[in-house]
């Protein structure tokens, strides 16, 4: 997936969550094996050169491409599984694989609170203590090493954090009704939801709409806050955004 992973883990008995740890990173490396555009041999790049049916796949593979269906369907096309008019799940694939392996932990008798990190994008459940929410800071796009929010996971048990923008990775989100880089007035799209899978796919999608379009289509989704950063230094955000600021 050509990111970073990083794990935070609180309760639970030691061996447990150790056990609970090696499967999720044994995971991440079979989803990267699997899922990778970059390998010749993986089942996706054979997918998508016609070598294999989805049926012929691992069952991870079906469940990629039918959530990813329905990002495609609930974004009216904005988000899509093809780049450059070839078969490509990257964009859904790195918060469903974070997602998983934060639900796989969670589930870890006497585990109380997880965040998993998955390049910036991160994943919570339940809390680090008792009085204490999980907090993730938001990029300034617009001016390196600040903040242009802090996120907090107070009063929810999941909650979900991604982030789709120009600042790390350079113009790499495609218009999918053109094929070619998305030119939008935004830097930065963060959406704030329980799921990861979810939040990670909305956040491109709404990049590519532009700031406009995009804040008015995050607004209907249920259950989703987000914060929109333009090109011009303009900060928009959802209405309901401020309750999960801390």
């Amino acid at each position: 997936m050509g990111t970073v992973f990083s794990f935070d883990v609180r309760g639970g008995e030691p061996h447990a969550v150790q056990a609970a740890l090696d499967e999720a990173v044994a995971g991440l490396h079979r989803f990267d094996e699997v899922f990778s555009t970059y390998r010749e041999d993986s089942q996706v790049s054979r997918l998508a050169r016609g070598e294999l049916t989805v049926a012929e796949c691992d069952p991870e593979v079906a469940e990629v491409v039918e959530l990813g269906a329905e990002a495609e369907r609930l974004s009216d096309g904005w988000f899509s599984m093809r780049y450059r008019g070839r078969f490509d799940p990257t964009g859904i694939v790195k918060g469903w694989a974070a997602e998983r392996c934060a639900r796989l932990i969670a589930a870890t008798a006497g585990v109380s609170g997880v965040s998993v990190n998955g390049g910036g994008d991160v994943q919570m459940f339940g809390a680090p203590d008792p009085q204490r929410p999980w907090r993730v800071g938001v990029s300034d796009p617009l001016r390196p090493g600040g903040l242009a929010a802090v996120i907090s996971s107070a009063g929810v048990s999941e909650l979900a954090v991604a982030t789709s923008g120009t600042a790390e990775r350079g113009a790499h989100i495609v218009d999918p009704r053109t094929g070619k880089s998305a030119v939008t007035d935004l830097v930065a799209v963060t959406v704030v939801g329980p799921r990861l899978t979810w939040a990670d796919c909305w956040a491109t999608a709404a990049f590519a709409m532009g700031s406009r379009e995009g804040l008015a289509w995050l607004e209907s989704l249920p259950d989703v806050e987000a914060l929109l950063i333009t090109a011009g230094d303009e900060v928009r955000c959802t209405g309901g955004l401020a309750t999960r600021l801390g």
